[in-house]
């Protein structure tokens, strides 16, 4: 839709995504409908923040009378396909899209869109500072002579709020979710998928759909786009027959001979286009912990590439990055022992990769809200790597049941209600030279608005300890 004047719209949820919607399609004269499932009440301060803009608002249920009367559905991205209302639209024939769809329909710059399992808001954040870094120190300056990098998406502010103030020498850099994705059709003109390992299946249903939705990046690109995967993840790699455009690797270990990107070999993070070899620092450089993070690094580095940014700018981002809050954040160090804050692992996946990081005895906090994954691979690893699990919220019962019994095992396991009680149990159990990691494997919606409330008060309690 390119001329939005008059077109009846319905955006349904009223989150972050939501009102960045409603708020641009209402100022480019389209006629919107807000729905959601809260009740007025809860709704006050959405509609204080929206009252600059027409927009009509139905609220309490998702009546779907409100079809009749509508040329486009916007789900928001906590809003399921198969809610009945969204289901009767595809059933009508009603087209759908999302925020991130329109904003890269009306965007007038290149794109780099970032999904995958794990690592998105790492490598999309990290990508920014050094698109920042390039605008700034490497030529890359648009027309007016100022750097122009905008990043968010499925981190921060959506990119729909900054569209009609971008030109065509700008650059915008998306994290994409694969709830975002399953919609869409259309893309980036960079894209990368770091990883596809099990989550969100409570949401997808199966690995399939799952699947399916994070290869929509790939699927719409144009031929003259560039496309990055992880050499060493079966889901990522799995998808290069997909690719339209340039496919590059980026791997923990030297490349097929053949294949442009990112490597590590023996210590030191190079790069490889054509015949052409750049070395790029010494892993040791890198301040982050894990080789889940030495990836998002490497990730960083092929996307840059690909996206020409000058060597220098994404070398000094490279070694002054410091990671994002709540991944593997260091909290304090305690009675000899360190803390730390992973609340953003809502995987088992993730959480593996966090247990791996550490060479230290570890105290282990797991538990939160259950999204229908396998716990199976987590168990195995704890029971080698894990001193203490302290096991707490919705899903403790069933990680429990997971990891079988406790009997003939060195390890010690306990089960408390929350996670203030958890720190507490933790506290007791954690000795001089030990880690103390909340790296929950399950979300915070049992307990908490979001991963970040989760970490917060994390971060607050074990500050609190005396």
């Amino acid at each position: 839709m390119t001329d939005l004047t008059n077109k009846r719209i319905l955006i349904l949820g009223a989150a972050r995504q939501g009102q960045a919607l409603a708020r641009w399609l209402a100022r480019h004269g389209a006629r919107v409908t807000v729905n959601d499932l809260r009740p007025l009440d809860d709704m006050r301060a959405t509609q204080a923040a929206l009252s600059d803009v027409d927009v009509e608002w139905v609220l309490g249920a998702h009546p779907l009378e409100l079809l009749d009367r509508v040329d486009l559905v916007c789900p928001s991205g906590g809003v399921p396909l198969t809610l009945p209302i969204v289901a009767e639209a595809l059933k009508r024939g009603i087209p759908l899209s999302n925020d991130t769809q329109i904003f890269l329909e009306a965007a007038p710059c290149k794109t780099i869109g970032i999904t995958g399992s794990a690592g998105k808001t790492t490598t999309t954040t990290l990508v920014g500072e050094m698109a920042k870094l390039a605008f700034a120190e490497g030529g890359m300056r648009n027309a007016k002579g100022s750097p122009r990098v905008f990043v968010g998406g499925n981190i921060g502010d959506p990119l729909i709020n900054y569209v009609d103030e971008m030109t065509p020498d700008d650059l915008a850099i998306l994290e994409i979710s694969s709830f975002q994705l399953e919609q869409m059709t259309i893309s980036t003109d960079v894209a990368a998928i770091l990883n596809v390992t099990p989550n969100h299946l409570d949401r997808h249903g199966t690995m399939e759909a799952y699947t399916a939705a994070k290869e929509r990046l790939l699927d719409f690109q144009a031929e003259n786009s560039a496309a990055i995967l992880s050499y060493d993840d079966a889901g990522s790699w799995g998808l290069r027959d997909r690719v339209c455009g340039k496919l590059y690797g980026f791997s923990l270990s030297p490349l097929a001979e053949g294949l442009d990107g990112s490597y590590l070999d023996d210590g030191l993070l190079s790069l490889r286009d054509g015949f052409a070899y750049t070395p790029l620092l010494l892993r040791e450089k890198i301040q982050l912990r894990g080789d889940h993070n030495v990836s998002n690094v490497l990730a960083a580095f092929a996307i840059g590439h690909a996206a020409d940014f000058p060597l220098d700018a994404m070398l000094t981002a490279a070694e002054e990055f410091r990671g994002v809050p709540h991944r593997l954040e260091l909290v304090r160090e305690w009675n000899g022992a360190r803390w730390y804050n992973d609340s953003i692992a809502t995987a088992p996946e993730r959480a593996m990769a966090a247990i791996r990081s550490f060479d230290e005895p570890i105290v282990l906090l797991l538990g939160g809200r259950d999204k229908n994954l396998p716990w199976g691979d987590l168990a195995d690893l704890v029971h080698r790597r894990v001193e203490h699990v302290v096991l707490f919220g919705e899903a403790a019962g069933l990680i429990e049941a997971a990891f079988g019994p406790t009997s003939g095992v060195t390890r010690t396991q306990v089960k408390c209600r929350g996670l203030r009680e958890a720190v507490d149990a933790a506290a007791l159990v954690a000795s001089a030279g030990s880690v103390v990691l909340l790296s929950p494997g399950g979300t915070s919606f049992d307990e908490f608005i979001d991963f970040a409330e989760r970490g917060e008060r994390f971060k607050k309690w074990v500050s609190e300890l005396s």
